[in-house]
């Protein structure tokens, strides 16, 4: 199943959830909200800096081309993960008038609309201990602090911005 966000965006975008689990930006919903976050100190910026340092001083290697992806099976089989929605939305180019983020439902399930300003800082489920979200998916969003760990908005089919 597919997500689309659409409405006060430059650029429509489709999302497919089912790929998410081989993107390096997916986060482990049991601990990230109980982990104490840091900021922009986190271990990929650090690995980026360390990058940027080697290149700056033994100057650029060579890159491959070899598209190594690896996925630790515990994430695929035990753990409920989520990604990020800010970098969807930031891609999908919101036009400045564009205020709510309005999350449409299936399943006469009523919408659920906040700030863009708060939907940026969510989070999309897309798993849960290691299974899609077929039942009530295929997404959920959590807030960015957590708040509604327990009770996520479900059964999201699309976003459209107002």
């Amino acid at each position: 199943m597919i997500v689309s966000i659409k409405g006060l965006v430059k650029h429509p975008i489709i999302l497919d959830p089912g790929v998410w689990i081989f993107d390096d930006r997916k986060i482990n919903l049991s601990t990230y909200f109980s982990d104490e976050r840091k900021g922009p100190a986190d271990p990929s910026i650090k690995q980026l800096s360390r990058a940027w340092d080697e290149q700056r001083l033994k100057g650029a290697m060579p890159q491959s081309n070899q598209n190594k992806v690896t996925v630790d099976r515990k994430d695929l089989t035990e753990h409920s993960l989520g990604i990020a929605l800010k970098p969807f939305l930031d891609n999908a180019s919101p036009e400045p008038e564009a205020e709510t983020v309005t999350f449409v439902r299936a399943e006469g399930k009523e919408d659920f609309s906040c700030p863009l300003s708060q939907a940026e800082n969510g989070i999309l489920g897309f798993s849960e201990q290691g299974k899609p979200l077929k039942e009530n998916g295929p997404v959920h969003f959590y807030y960015g602090d957590g708040s509604n760990l327990k009770e996520p908005v479900t059964h999201i089919t699309s976003i459209i911005l107002k």
